[in-house]
């Protein structure tokens, strides 16, 4: 059974960091992209940035030049760092990830549970 875990969220002021991480384990045999999504009361789940096998990344308009992405590939983690947070960058993050588990080898979209962040002061 693969599950991922999400860690960092939290309470922060404007213009303060957070760190998010999300750790996938169990029986992996590949590890595709890695994706951070959030929702905000009463919106839409939106996908904040991504990251390919490949180390390359995308992100949402909203969120460029202040949030990073990477990954540690021995770890099967991804990271979000989020710098001169605003506070409508407030909601619940979740982490996703295509993964390939030894199962039947073929690649499925899991899900993690959630963090909340919330920016305010």
């Amino acid at each position: 059974q693969v599950q991922l875990v999400e860690s960092g969220g939290g309470l922060v002021q404007p213009g303060g960091s957070l760190r998010l991480s999300c750790a996938a384990s169990g029986m992996i045999f590949s590890l595709n992209a890695m994706h951070w999504y959030r929702q905000a009361p009463g919106k839409q789940r939106e996908l904040v940035a991504v990251i390919f096998s490949d180390g390359s990344t995308d992100y949402a308009d909203s969120v460029k030049g202040r949030f990073t992405i990477s990954r540690d590939n021995a770890k099967n983690t991804v990271y979000l760092q989020m710098n001169s947070l605003k506070p409508e960058d407030t909601a619940v993050y979740y982490c996703n990830a295509i993964i390939s588990p030894y199962s039947d080898y073929r690649y499925h979209d899991y899900w993690g549970q959630g963090t909340q962040v919330t920016v305010s002061s």
